[in-house]
């Protein structure tokens, strides 16, 4: 399964997102900030980058559902390997 970029806006935004969370959470880790904060912090980035994740597997279920299996190049074996390697 290839990824369409033009459908990755909000996949791509998400990550952005994640970088900047994980950018944040080495500043804190540096300056000694409050555990707290670095936990929160990076509970946000991976939670952020979860939803990539699964977004991205969302849109192979599509093009799976919308062209079939074949035509839309999706192992459902695969894909549901993917899928649970986030779970």
């Amino acid at each position: 399964m290839q990824l369409d970029p033009t459908e990755m806006t909000s996949v791509i935004h998400r990550l952005r997102r994640a970088q900047g969370q994980i950018g944040g959470v080495l500043k804190l880790v540096e300056s000694g900030a409050d555990c707290e904060d670095v936990v929160t912090q990076l509970a946000a980035a991976s939670k952020a980058l979860d939803r990539a994740g699964f977004a991205i597997i969302a849109s192979g279920l599509e093009q799976c559902l919308a062209r079939g299996d074949e035509a839309a190049g999706v192992d459902r074996a695969k894909l549901q390997k993917l899928f649970l390697s986030l779970a």
